[in-house]
C-alpha cells in the first residue's frame, strides 16, 4: 500500500532563498514545457509524448544555465506534473465538464517540487535530524513520527504553503497487504453526519460539531484589515500571511478533528456504513451553504474509506435518500422538517431521535449492501433502551478516545 507521510522544515534564512529559488526555477520549466507542447502541437497536429519532452532536458541546459542548479530528477518530475495535468483535463472532459487549455503558472500558484527515486536521505547531523537534498543541502526537519523500517521511501515533495512555512511530504510504498474484512462482521455501525451534531450513530453516541465561531471571527478580521491595505506593498504581504495562517489554523483544528473521529469508527468497528452525500450540490443550495462547507462532510467520508482499507473493515457509502423520512422499525415515510427533531411514526408509534433513526436506517442499507444476515432482533429494539449520549467535538481527543466509549459525566440522554 501507498502512504503519505508529512513534517515540518525548519530552514535558515538561506535555505528559504535558496528553496524559492528552485522553486521558480521549476515553475519556469513546466511553463516553458507548456509552451513547447502547444508548438509541437501547431506543428504535427498532435500532442508530444512525455519522453520527448523529457529528452530535451539535457539540450536546455546548454543554454539554460539555472536548470544545472536544480536536481535532474526534479527536472523530470515536472515534465511529469504537466502530463499530469492535462490527463485530469482529459477526464473533467470525458465527464462532460467544459474545459479550456493549461493555463500559464504564476508564482503563487506553483508552491512545491518533487524528489522522485532518488536525491534525498534523512540523516542525524549535530544532534537533529535532517533531510538531505541534492544540490540544495541539509534542511533540519521536525519528525514528529517515524516512518516504519519496513517502508519504502519513494519520492519527497517539497512544499511552501502560502503562510510561508515549508513541509516535505515522502510518499512511501509498504510491502504488507492490509487485513481482509471479516465475512459476517459482528461490531456494525451506522453514522449520520448532520450540523448540529456531527456524527450520530447506532450505539447511542452523538459527537457534536467542532466550534470554530473565534477562529471565524478572528480571519474576518484579518480580512477587512488586508482591504484596506495597498496591494503589492510590506504591509500588504504581512497581512496577507496573518490571514493565510487563519485560514491554515481552521484546516488543522478541523482536519484533526475529522482524522481523529475517523480513526475511532474505522478501528473499533467490522462494518461502518455511512451516507454517501452530494456535497457539491449541497454547496449549491442557498441556505446553510456555509455550514455544510464548515462540517466538511465528504472530506470526512473519504478519510473514513482509506482508513477503513487500512484497518480490514468494511466501508459501505450508502444512498442518502430518504434516510430521514423513513421510519427504522416499519419502513414508512414520514415528511419532517428540519426544525422538527424527533422521530415519530404514525404507522407504528415509534418514537426516537431524528439522527438516531436516519443512522438505523444507513445501516440497515449497508448490511443490505454487503450480503450480511439480519439478526431477529431489530435495530429499534436494540436502541430503545441505549438513549444517547451528546459528546461535545472537544473530547474527541485522540483516535479510539476513551471519550466515546465511556458515558461522560453530565451528558444528556434523549431516548
Amino acid at each position: 500500500m501507498y502512504y503519505a507521510y508529512k513534517y515540518r522544515l525548519n530552514p535558515s534564512d538561506a535555505h528559504r532563498e535558496e528553496l524559492d529559488r528552485h522553486r521558480d526555477i521549476c515553475r519556469q520549466l513546466y511553463n516553458h514545457t507548456r509552451y513547447r507542447l502547444s508548438e509541437y502541437q501547431d506543428e504535427h497536429g498532435e500532442l508530444p509524448s512525455m519522453t520527448t519532452l523529457r529528452s530535451n532536458l539535457p539540450d536546455l541546459k546548454t543554454w539554460w544555465d539555472d536548470l544545472s542548479d536544480v536536481y535532474s530528477k526534479v527536472l523530470q518530475t515536472v515534465v511529469e506534473r504537466l502530463f499530469d495535468n492535462l490527463k485530469g483535463l482529459s477526464a473533467l472532459k470525458q465527464n462532460g465538464y467544459g474545459v479550456g487549455q493549461l493555463k500559464w503558472k504564476p508564482p503563487r500558484e506553483f508552491r512545491s517540487f518533487t524528489y522522485s527515486q532518488s536525491g534525498f536521505k534523512l540523516d542525524k547531523k549535530g544532534g537533529q535530524t535532517v533531510l538531505s537534498l541534492s544540490k540544495l543541502g541539509d534542511i533540519p526537519i521536525r519528525l514528529h513520527r517515524a516512518i516504519p523500517d519496513d517502508a519504502i521511501v519513494k519520492q519527497v515533495t517539497v512544499k511552501k504553503e502560502p503562510t510561508g512555512e515549508w513541509f516535505a511530504t515522502f510518499g512511501v510504498e509498504m510491502d504488507r497487504e492490509p487485513p481482509e474484512p471479516p465475512e459476517n462482521p459482528e461490531r456494525c455501525v451506522g453514522i449520520d453526519v448532520g450540523i448540529l451534531k456531527y456524527a450520530h450513530d447506532t450505539d447511542g453516541f452523538a459527537v457534536g460539531s467542532l466550534d470554530l465561531s473565534g477562529e471565524r471571527e478572528r480571519l474576518e478580521c484579518e480580512q477587512r484589515s488586508l482591504s484596506q491595505k495597498q496591494r503589492g506593498s510590506n504591509n500588504y504581504e504581512k497581512q496577507r500571511r496573518r490571514v493565510a495562517e487563519c485560514h491554515a489554523d481552521l484546516k488543522r483544528k478541523r482536519r484533526d478533528f475529522l482524522h481523529r473521529l475517523s480513526a475511532y469508527y474505522a478501528r473499533e468497528y467490522d462494518l461502518v456504513a455511512v451516507e454517501d452525500l452530494d456535497v457539491k450540490g449541497m454547496m449549491e443550495s442557498p441556505s446553510n451553504s456555509r455550514n455544510t462547507a464548515s462540517s466538511a462532510w465528504r472530506t470526512f467520508i473519504s478519510m473514513l474509506e482509506y482508513k477503513c482499507g487500512r484497518e480490514g473493515t468494511h466501508f459501505v457509502a450508502v444512498n442518502p435518500r430518504g434516510t430521514t423520512k423513513e421510519c427504522a422499525s416499519c419502513g414508512v415515510g414520514t415528511v419532517k422538517p428540519l426544525w422538527v427533531r424527533e422521530h415519530s411514526c404514525p404507522a407504528c408509534g415509534f418514537e426516537a431521535d431524528r439522527d438516531a433513526n436516519a443512522a438505523w436506517n444507513v445501516l440497515s442499507r449497508g448490511l443490505e449492501d454487503v450480503g450480511v444476515v439480519h439478526s431477529e432482533q431489530t435495530p429499534v429494539e436494540t436502541a430503545l433502551p441505549t438513549g444517547t449520549d451528546s459528546v461535545p467535538a472537544q473530547r474527541v481527543v485522540e483516535a479510539g478516545s476513551p471519550a466515546l466509549k465511556e458515558r461522560p459525566k453530565g451528558a444528556n440522554r434523549v431516548g
